[in-house]
């Protein structure tokens, strides 16, 4: 597209978008604005299998999205749903199209009607809103011809008399719906409008049947085009055929109100624009044509004279103002102010922020200019009256217009092609700090924020993005916040040398604002990003804080399995945390535990991470326990669990029942003795299958350890076993019976109806399995409730301490039933060359006895 500047020199404009918008005589009100933007962000989440970056910073390899499509997305729509402001013009309208069907009685009256109604919204004081760019705003005719039931030849000779009454230039007919819908047979068209509505159409404008008239406003707001901007800035400023996207949905709203001008085309009708609704289903390949064609038309035939005019106008004012009513102004003002006047800082100007010009003068002139220069992308001249304009608005103090005028000349320098300048990021530091600390307004100094910090990105600047970023976070919104600071993290991991602490401080500092903004997905991705930086770098307190965060929100977010594993996590670390917050951790751990459980309470006993096992102690003892008192039988033997092992004795032990095997068998020991061992441990010789005796106790001795300062309370705890019945006698094997804890009539099990294992303590637990049939047993853990306990009920009335350690335990009430697997590593190889230049375990078989027959029993 082409055209001429003040100069008379040809301009090139690429890339042009004009974006076409229903009246609005009402402002967006704050509350919608929030409410859009918090919608915005919480639809957008990462897509599945979304590609990651794997950045490498010495020890670290972190998996960090590529994209933040939810922070594009609340950039565009916040950028899009910004109100008009008197101070600048980039979102006032600058041309209005009238519409009126063919299908009209009269419709060169009704042209006539929506003409005055234009005038009446633009001209009177009774509507604020919307803003308009001139007072000679462009009016464009169009004549819309539905061809499936309108007469064609009516069309024509109304659009004959249109020509003849506004110009070839100021009217269009444009023919659509050349077919009719018809889904069921007709093939179908790909949406024309996809790329084109809005894609976060989460609260449109509504369209109201009751409307009289149609009134489509054209706001030219042409994107930002630029290499140095991304995609999602490109478009920031421009709104192609979209509707405004404030609307509220229901007539209640504070947004709704009768002025809202209804739009009989179908290329404006917004109704219900959801992503799902299709559009266009009437409009043949030709039809798409017929409407580029008119877009064209009105672009070059209509707007952009209309735009090459007004700058030219404007400028010539500005020439002929400044030679005169330029310098007596400014001479009146040198008069009555004596010399010159001067220069204040940013503090010292708090009161002049509510200055207002009228609409005629011409520092107004000038920004006007500017805009439109802008809009049509020539930054050269945009930038030298936004200068000019920044100047004088200084001049006066007026502080709200230099600001805007500091903006935006800061975004036209950088946009300048060939970039003749450097990016002025001092007026853009300027313009934020006004627009906060002067003027109270967040919303132009988080816009000032958003586009500088992409302008800086593009240059690499990211410690200067990232402080940008963070310096614009406060109290007043949370979601903004968290946005801003979860981008800072990004600019940190961005840098030619990483700063990858910095970047997960401000991931969790961007989480917890998720987090208070209701933004549970988005805090927990932050927290999770992060933890890859904290975990395992002994960092205990800071890892406790993200785990029982993720904890929390993952159980929120109904994602149990990931809940269990936090709290998980927690509890299995060394921690360093007072008992008060450790209790707080094991009621929530077994708090979600409980409500995974009850979601397949038929599934397998889950695996409990407390109290901890030291698999390698546990003893096994074989037979009955020995029975002190006088005049009771029991086994000949010194060997019990009461004993330390004593490997001299042992090995004694060892060789006498060798020499009496050899004397037996003639001075030969069978290649398959094996001596008897009535307690196995860590220092016995675990090579073999164990013999146990049918009828006799199995004793397993456990040893735990609370690493919490807090006491553990399990209860009904027992051993889990598989066995399979084997008659050694005869050729058939039965079955093999699974985690049989029930099964009395083959295993007989005890259960330890309490055992209660004080803070920091270690404890053992000894677990008795009476076998009733022979075969082979493998103790495969241990089963219990695991729980907290509230307080201590005595037998016999002491002080409540003593009951913790004699009388009955009375649990909090919230109690898991769960599983610990006994897994022993056998003693290391080291025999053959192979064994010892490797590492290699060799069995330990302690908890895999065989069940004999029974046997004699010598007994004193």
């Amino acid at each position: 597209v082409h055209m001429r500047d003040p100069n008379n020199q040809l301009h090139i404009i690429k890339n042009l978008k004009i974006a076409v918008n229903n009246i609005i005589t009402h402002p967006p009100q704050p509350g919608a604005i929030r409410k859009l933007l918090n919608d915005v962000v919480s639809v957008s989440q990462p897509a599945e299998g979304l590609v990651a970056n794997v950045i490498t910073a010495g020890d670290y390899d972190l998996n960090i999205s590529a994209t933040t499509p939810w922070f594009e997305s609340y950039r565009e729509c916040f950028l899009q749903s910004m109100p008009a402001s008197d101070h600048e013009f980039l979102n006032h309208y600058v041309a209005c199209m009238l519409v009126v069907s063919s299908s009209e009685p009269e419709p060169v009256e009704q042209f006539l009607k929506l003409s005055q109604e234009q005038h009446r919204i633009q001209h009177s004081s009774d509507y604020l809103y919307p803003k308009w760019f001139i007072p000679n705003t462009l009016k464009y005719y169009v004549l819309l011809h539905d061809v499936s039931t309108g007469e064609e030849q009516r069309a024509d000779s109304i659009y004959e008399e249109m020509k003849q009454r506004y110009g070839t230039q100021g009217c269009y007919l444009l023919k659509i719906n050349s077919r009719v819908s018809n889904r069921g047979t007709d093939e179908q068209i790909p949406d024309p409008w996809s790329q084109y509505l809005q894609k976060n159409t989460i609260q449109n404008q509504d369209c109201y049947e009751d409307c009289p008239y149609t009134v489509i406003s054209n706001k030219n707001t042409d994107h930002l085009i630029s290499d140095g901007l991304d995609s999602e800035i490109k478009d920031g400023l421009s709104n192609n055929f979209k509707t405004h996207p404030l609307q509220l949905d229901h007539p209640s709203g504070s947004l709704d109100s009768p002025d809202y001008m209804k739009a009989t085309a179908s290329l404006q009708d917004s109704k219900k624009s959801n992503s799902g609704t299709p559009h266009g289903a009437c409009l043949t390949l030709t039809d798409h044509d017929r409407i580029r064609q008119f877009i064209q038309e009105f672009t070059f035939r209509g707007l952009l004279p209309h735009i090459e005019k007004t700058i030219r106008q404007l400028n010539d004012q500005l020439i002929s103002r400044k030679g005169l009513s330029r310098s007596l102004f400014s001479a009146t003002k040198k008069w009555f102010s004596g010399s010159k006047v001067p220069e204040k800082s940013i503090n010292e100007l708090k009161n002049t922020s509510g200055l207002l010009y009228p609409p005629e003068a011409p520092e107004l002139q000038i920004r006007k200019m500017a805009d439109l220069c802008f809009l049509v992308q020539h930054y050269e001249l945009a930038y030298s009256c936004y200068h000019t304009a920044k100047k004088d608005f200084l001049n006066d103090q007026a502080m709200l217009y230099a600001a805007g005028a500091l903006e935006m000349a800061a975004v036209s320098a950088f946009l300048q092609p060939g970039a003749p300048r450097p990016y002025p990021a001092h007026y853009m530091e300027t313009a934020i700090q006004t627009y906060r600390d002067i003027c109270k307004n967040m919303v132009l100094a988080e816009r000032c924020v958003l586009l500088s910090a992409e302008i800086l990105k593009s240059q690499s600047k990211y410690s200067e993005a990232a402080a940008l970023l963070i310096r614009l976070t406060s109290e007043d919104s949370d979601l903004r916040s968290a946005l801003l600071l979860e981008q800072a993290a990004h600019c940190f991991i961005n840098m030619k040398s990483p700063m990858v602490r910095k970047f997960a401080f401000h991931m969790i500092l961007a989480g917890h604002r998720f987090s208070k903004a209701g933004q549970k997905k988005h805090a927990l991705r932050c927290y999770c990003q992060a933890m890859q930086v904290y975990k395992g770098k002994g960092w205990s307190l800071a890892e406790d804080h993200i785990n029982f965060t993720i904890g929390r929100q993952s159980f929120t977010l109904r994602q149990l399995d990931n809940a269990v594993s936090a709290f998980r996590h927690i509890l299995i670390n060394d921690s360093k945390q007072p008992p008060a917050q450790q209790g707080a951790f094991l009621r929530e751990y077994l708090y979600v535990y409980k409500n995974v459980t009850q979601l397949s309470p038929d599934g397998p006993l889950p695996q409990l991470p407390l109290p901890y096992i030291n698999s390698s102690a546990t003893r096994v003892f074989f037979g009955h326990d020995r029975r002190p008192a006088e005049g009771e039988k029991q086994a000949a033997t010194h060997v019990s669990l009461d004993q330390e092992y004593d490997s001299e004795s042992s090995q004694q032990w060892k060789e006498l029942e060798e020499q009496v095997v050899s004397v037996i068998n003639k001075g030969i020991i069978p290649s398959n003795f094996q001596p008897t061992q009535f307690c196995l441990n860590r220092y016995s010789d675990n090579s073999r299958f164990p013999l146990a005796v049918i009828e006799e106790p199995i004793t397993v001795e456990v040893s735990f350890r609370n690493p919490l300062k807090v006491p553990l309370l399990l209860t009904d705890l027992s051993l889990l076993w598989k066995f399979q019945p084997k008659d050694f006698n005869a050729k058939h094997d039965g079955e093999t019976k699974e985690l049989g804890t029930c099964d009395d009539d083959m295993i007989g099990t005890e259960a330890i109806t309490e055992f209660l294992i004080n803070s920091e303590e270690s404890k053992v637990a000894r677990l008795k399995l009476f076998p009733h049939q022979t075969g082979e047993l493998h103790i495969l853990g241990v089963v219990y409730n695991l729980g907290t306990v509230q307080g201590a009920v005595t037998l016999d009335g002491i002080d409540p301490s003593i009951g913790l350690q004699t009388g009955k335990f009375v649990s909090n009430g919230l109690s898991v039933r769960g599983r610990q697997d006994l897994e022993i590593q056998g003693p290391r190889l080291n025999n053959t060359k192979e064994e010892k230049t490797s590492i290699k375990y060799g069995p330990d078989r302690r908890l895999d006895p065989i069940i004999t027959e029974e046997m004699p029993l010598l007994e004193v």
